[in-house]
């Protein structure tokens, strides 16, 4: 692009991140039972995804303990958010290393299950030079030196016109004098076949609804870092009937959950991610026994219904999402 993007000179997951945000106060989940208030990128992926793993996680609320890749991923993300803290001089491949053991302390003493997930200091250094290896990656693919972010690990929340409530955390968001936008979002994890390319840039592209209705901008790029091995950048630049069907999508997803909340239909959809599922044991479709569903709670976790039907501001005729025009292709830089 020729868009000129901040340096210090002109302007002042992951899914464990995504993890924090919809266990904790952000969520718009009450307690077990309770219909959900908001949407996250990723309950929206796991509806997407599975309907079975939706409930799992946000009707019966079933406890997921962090990992050695959730938490790596909370780390690197931890410590390139506070890497931007430094003098421009400062954000360097050593600076950033050296914050790996006192974030990791940091995050510890926050989170217990964090804590006791890593007692071993054998497998502490294994797990640290495996944060240092994705701090490398994403050395190779930009220099922090010369970026002056917007704003990092900002959450935001808006009300699309159907009252569909929707809400996450963003890594970065990068801006230019003239105001132009870049939502930059880090993943720990590599880059996913070209098949699923769609679904990776299915988040940045709710980012960026997210943001058009927020400020009225329609962010100029959507760039996804990939920090495992040499590093991958994935590049999408969004125009205005991407986001509209993006909002379309979110509208006909949310009517599926609803429905599927007051039928108690939530069906598994077995496929190749199920061997990674922390569920496969309770899932029918793998012999298991479903848990009964959970009663809902109190009233006050109950939202004003959604009006599916409404056309959207930008939008009103509401087109048929076949009469959209054709995405901008991606593109990736290695």
């Amino acid at each position: 692009m020729s868009v000129g993007w901040p340096t210090v000179a002109s302007v002042d997951v992951e899914n464990a991140v995504d993890v924090a945000i919809d266990t904790g106060d952000g969520a718009g989940f009450g307690v077990a039972g309770d219909p959900p208030s908001a949407l996250s990128p990723s309950r929206a992926g796991d509806f997407m995804t599975c309907p079975l793993l939706y409930r799992f996680r946000v009707i019966d609320r079933i406890p997921e303990p962090p990992t050695t890749a959730t938490a790596r991923g909370t780390l690197v993300h931890a410590v390139l958010e506070r890497l931007f803290d430094l003098p421009a001089a400062g954000r360097t491949p050593a600076a950033a290393q050296d914050m790996l053991m006192p974030e990791w302390t940091r995050l510890c003493a926050d989170d217990e299950l964090l804590a006791a997930l890593i007692t071993d200091d054998e497998e502490r250094a294994r797990f640290v030079a495996d944060a240092a290896s994705a701090l490398r990656g994403y050395f190779k693919l930009e220099d922090p030196r010369r970026l002056e972010p917007a704003e990092r690990e900002w959450y935001v929340e808006t009300s699309l016109p159907s009252g569909l409530r929707l809400r996450g955390y963003i890594d970065r968001v990068d801006a230019t004098p003239a105001g132009d936008l870049r939502i930059v979002d880090y993943k720990t994890g590599r880059v996913p076949l070209e098949a699923y390319e769609a679904s990776a840039l299915f988040q940045m592209k709710f980012y960026a609804l997210v943001i058009w209705r927020l400020r009225g901008v329609i962010p100029k790029l959507l760039q996804l870092m990939y920090l495992s091995g040499d590093g991958e950048v994935l590049r999408y630049s969004p125009d205005e009937a991407d986001l509209l069907a993006t909002e379309r999508k979110l509208n006909a997803l949310w009517a599926a959950i609803s429905r599927a909340r007051e039928t108690g239909d939530f069906r598994p959809r077995p496929g190749k991610l199920c061997d990674w599922c922390r569920h496969k044991a309770l899932c029918p479709a793998f012999g298991g026994t479903l848990p009964p569903m959970p009663v809902r709670g109190a009233a006050a976790g109950v939202t004003a219904p959604v009006d599916l039907t409404a056309p959207t501001v930008a939008d009103p005729t509401l087109v048929a999402p076949a009469a959209v025009a054709a995405p901008a292709p991606v593109t990736a830089e290695g």
